[in-house]
């Protein structure tokens, strides 16, 4: 082998390593993306049973139902369309109703609801995940100040 078809063996094993790297990288990514939609969304779109998404919005007032053990259902609304939620685990210390909500996990065939498996519970706008916070504000269902606080606040 001469000098030239060693320096471009070796360019070669350099790219082909690189590109296998990357393939790896954008193979791992695909398979823990979990898309992000609003109850109103889940009318439009048709997300097939065992995809795993996040669902974001309210938690519906009146909604909070404990079932046996540490297992809870409850709805997250958006003002627009309302999604039945099961959980079981513990859930966040802000979790409550009329608060904003981010779940992950994936929709059961049977029952027709969506089975979270991480519930993240958000008191207000400032800490909620901008893209719920903006779709809520859009939308018309979430208010600057919006909290218990924002509310004692509006009426004095």
């Amino acid at each position: 082998m001469t000098r030239k078809q060693k320096r471009l063996a070796v360019i070669a094993g350099g790219m082909s390593f690189i590109i296998v790297a990357v393939l790896l990288v954008m193979f791992a990514f695909s398979q823990s993306v979990a898309y992000f939609f609003m109850p109103a969304d889940l009318a439009k779109t048709e997300v097939k049973p065992g995809t795993r998404i996040r669902l974001g919005g309210l938690v519906a007032e009146g909604s909070v139902k404990r079932g046996q053990g540490s297992t809870v259902s409850f709805t997250v609304t958006d003002g627009t369309g309302d999604v039945p939620v099961t959980y079981t685990g513990i859930l966040p210390d802000l979790f409550r109703e009329g608060q904003g909500v981010v779940t992950e996990g994936t929709f059961d065939a049977v029952t027709h609801s969506f089975v979270a498996d991480s519930v993240l519970a958000k008191h207000d706008e400032n800490y909620m995940p901008k893209e719920v916070a903006d779709r809520l504000k859009a939308d018309g269902v979430w208010n600057e100040g919006q909290g218990k606080e924002g509310k004692e606040a509006a009426t004095r």
